[in-house]
């Protein structure tokens, strides 16, 4: 039996082996830091030979932490030791070398694993320990913290007003230049410094591997006015038109004449009309919309696709007041902005819809993605721009604005572009609303007041374009569209440009430094967001609420809710009719007003797009759904027949039912039920026009019934109507030439006892009389208006039956009891003898 060792003696096994271990590795104890220098070579030695064993015989011995030798490695100062690897002490070279670790190859038995060392992670925030971000290893040298403080407030730099002509047909004849097609932007330096240019396309180049995620991550952060974004509007770009129109004192949306009257005289019966182009999915219209409610009528020309206009998304604003219109087909278009076809059919359908006036302003925003191209995104929106410019100057009217989203302007192509628009309106400037963010190409340029003879400007941008369209898919491109020259001999348009290109590169650059920052750092954040919102909320005047889906609720409870009140006897009054009896209500002719029947008179009350219900005035009658495809804005209550319009006669003739107005109560939530039956009129007349699709033929139309201020008969004559037995019948003809067949005359009492109205022989003209006070004036006495109420209940009836002499041709039954048009034009005359005969509409 063998006797144990003395512990004290030998060492024990968990001893040995730690001991064993150490010798193996080459490692002294007390090395423990970079600054050590003995090394064992016993353990140098072995590290070698393990190195070399698990190898074939004829591998190279590799080379450990850098080409130096293993002996070499053993002093981390020796000649020849990798400066890559010196930074890690010895025990750390010794066990990676130990593991057969070589420099440029992965660890592992076939060197499969990672090449390079962990690096301690320099990330701030919540970001995995090795993630490293492409890109952002170094810092961009840029002091972005010197930016101005985040404010509400904003100022205009208008270009100066330019003194030259607007140039003519001869002398744009050869302004136009073609040379090979250009795809770069870094030599472009004729109106910017080519330090701040270069300094630019690096700052964008250093996001070109980032994440997208990451990126809107950072610019979230780091945009003291991100926080604004829609409101409760569809998206970012209604704020942003809001954030416009206040800044120029709301020369859109309220525009006025040079001496700061408003353009928009006749407030109850003048429509503004703008347009909207290349702007799906409608921000800008939204904002419009909701400024201006049914005061306004839109048209818009965008691509169709995923980003056409979202009409039904419109939650803040009435979208049944604009019209998509999409160029030759019409709303089967395609909307592409750069078919000359399409400008042409869209200049001729709203000169046909506005009196060929043209709108009062266009907007547009028009753009594409340009991912992985952004630094020469101006090149590849050249002719977006110039069809975006030259639709302006085709629908804008004489006097009216336009603004237009921009991206760089450091070619010479599109600096030309915005020299053609300082000739032609009054004033333009470059302007950068804080609502588009800080770190991006965009700016507007917004155009004060187009002037006359600008008609060979538009011509040549339409040849532009047309050249454009021919050179698509060829190596030659149009670079000029006004000389250097030009540009440069208009030295305080020169010098504009080159101010506001410097500018508001020094201002991206110091964003996009900022967002670098934000993407590197997690933890940066801008404090003031939310109270920026508020502040910029509050001076532009909009609520701040937040995007909700309009309720919808039963036409019985929104009927009521329009009305306030639960009284509604006033509703079910029928008319009184007008017989020999009854007669001696005309006694005081020029209290009422005439308007021809056609059906019977029903309430229709609109709650958003097609959702309008009629009701018969009865407490007893229920709503029922409007079967007709047409649209009318929420909370809107009108007076209407539904009349069978005929067009033409015979067997040719074509019937479709319409909606004529009669009177007026809600508009979009306006209520007008105490204002003037004619301005009643006006109001209906011009909401009309606002809601009415011309290029919709599938939609049932609308109108307003033309009223008269005599009791007289006019645009009466007898047709044949298509199953009629081939008998004449009397037909009253509109404005649009289409005809009904009239059951009556309306007479509406518009003034409110103990008014009334008569005509002055001295003075010629028409005052008003107080029977009570027997006191007399010329001015509209306001508790003389007859508000709806009044209006809807004295209202007189003159039917128009079979045996009642109308027209001419027509015979008087006299066994009709019914009064002939002779009886009563007679009955006027002898108590008026002044009035006049004939018949005028009430305009």
């Amino acid at each position: 039996m063998k006797r144990r060792s003395d512990p004290e003696q030998q060492p024990s096994s968990v001893q040995s082996r730690k001991k064993k271990r150490i010798e193996e590795l080459g490692l002294n104890l007390s090395s423990t830091s970079d600054d050590d220098t003995q090394y064992s070579n016993h353990g140098t030695q072995e590290s070698s030979t393990s190195s070399t064993s698990s190898d074939s015989d004829s591998e190279e011995k590799r080379p450990v932490f850098g080409s130096a030798s293993i002996d070499a490695m053993s002093d981390p100062l020796a000649e020849g030791t990798s400066s890559r690897y010196s930074m890690y002490n010895s025990v750390s070279q010794k066990l990676m070398a130990k593991m057969g670790f070589r420099e440029g190859e992965g660890l592992g038995k076939f060197g499969q694993g990672r090449k390079e060392i962990v690096e301690t992670s320099k990330q701030k925030g919540r970001r995995g320990l090795g993630m490293v971000l492409k890109g952002f290893e170094k810092e961009l040298n840029i002091n972005w913290r010197t930016e101005p403080e985040a404010t509400a407030y904003e100022e205009v730099d208008w270009f100066p007003e330019c003194t030259t002509e607007i140039p003519d047909a001869d002398e744009l004849s050869d302004w136009m230049t073609v040379e090979k097609r250009k795809l770069i932007i870094d030599d472009e330096t004729e109106f910017c410094r080519d330090s701040l240019l270069t300094n630019l396309l690096e700052c964008k180049s250093a996001f070109d591997e980032l994440e997208g995620e990451e990126m809107r991550r950072a610019r979230t952060r780091s945009n003291p006015y991100e926080m604004i974004r829609g409101a409760f509007f569809l998206n970012r770009a209604a704020m942003k038109m809001a954030n416009v129109d206040h800044v120029f004192d709301y020369m859109f949306t309220n525009p006025k004449d040079s001496h700061g009257r408003p353009k928009l005289k006749d407030k109850e019966s003048e429509l503004l009309y703008f347009a909207d182009v290349c702007a799906g999915p409608g921000g800008f219209s939204e904002y419009v919309l909701w400024r201006k409610k049914w005061h306004t009528k839109g048209f818009g020309m965008t691509l169709k696709g995923p980003n056409d206009f979202k009409l039904e998304d419109f939650y803040a604003a009435p979208s049944e007041l604009f019209e998509p219109y999409y160029g030759e087909g019409g709303v089967d278009g395609d909307g592409d902005v750069t078919r000359p076809e399409n400008i042409t059919a869209f200049r001729n359908f709203i000169l046909d819809n506005t009196e060929h006036k043209g709108v009062h302003f266009m907007m547009a925003d028009g753009g594409f993605s340009v991912e992985g191209q952004e630094n020469i995104q101006e090149i590849l929106s050249k002719q977006l721009l110039l069809c975006q410019f030259l639709v302006g100057l085709s629908v804008v009217r004489t006097g009216g604005h336009f603004i237009c989203k921009t991206f760089d302007l450091f070619t010479p192509f599109s600096v030309g572009l915005i020299y053609l628009l300082y000739c032609c309106f009054e004033r333009i400037c470059l302007f950068k609303p804080l609502t588009s963010r800080p770190a991006n190409s965009e700016r507007y340029v917004v155009c004060r007041g187009l002037k006359e003879g600008i008609d060979d400007v538009r011509n040549y941008l339409f040849t532009v374009n047309r050249r454009l369209n021919h050179l698509r898919d060829s190596d030659q491109d149009v670079s000029l569209v006004v000389p250097m020259e030009v540009l440069r001999g208009d030295r305080q348009f020169y010098d504009y440009m080159v101010r506001s290109n410097e500018s508001h590169c020094e201002v991206q650059i110091k964003a996009l430094a900022k967002i670098h920052a934000f993407v590197q750092d997690s933890t940066l954040s801008e404090p003031r967001q939310a109270d920026i919102r508020k502040e910029c909320l509050k001076l532009w005047g909009i609520p701040d609420q937040a995007r909700v889906a309009p309720t919808n609720t039963d036409p019985r409870t929104k009927f009521f809710q329009l009305i306030q009140s639960q009284n509604i006897d006033v509703f079910s009054y029928k008319p009184t009719a007008l017989t020999a009896k009854t007669l001696e209500k005309l006694i005081h002719v020029f209290d009422y007003r005439c308007m021809v029947c056609g059906s019977e008179p029903k309430f229709l009350l609109g709650m958003g797009r097609s959702q309008i219900y009629t009701w018969g005035g009865r407490s007893n009658d229920r709503w029922t759904k409007l079967d007709l495809k047409t649209e009318l804005p929420r909370d809107t209550l009108l007076s209407v027949e539904i009349v069978n319009e005929l067009k033409g006669e015979g067997k040719a003739q074509r019937k479709i039912s319409a909606i004529h107005v009669l009177d007026v109560l809600f508009l979009n939530g306006t209520d007008v039920r105490t204002h003037h039956f004619t301005q009643r009129i006006q109001m209906a007349e011009k909401f009309v026009r606002a809601v009415s699709k011309p290029s919709r033929p599938d939609m049932n139309p609308i109108s307003c019934r033309p009223t008269y201020t005599r009791v007289c008969i006019c645009r009466l004559e007898m047709k044949h109507i298509k199953s009629s037995g081939g008998f004449l019948r009397l037909s009253y003809t509109g404005r649009d030439d289409r005809h009904f067949v009239p059951c009556g005359l309306y007479i509406v009492k518009t003034i409110n006892d103990p008014w009334t109205m008569a005509f002055s022989k001295g003075q010629k003209r028409k005052y008003f009389y107080n029977s009570k006070t027997q006191t007399s004036q010329f001015v509209v006495p306001v508790e003389s208006i007859a508000p709806f109420h009044v209006c809807y209940y004295e209202r007189l009836f003159w039917e128009w039956g079979e045996g009642v002499q109308i027209h001419e041709s027509q015979k008087q039954d006299p066994d009709s009891g019914k009064l002939s048009r002779d009886t009563v034009l007679q009955f006027i005359q002898e108590h008026h003898p002044c009035y006049p005969s004939g018949l005028t509409e009430d305009r």
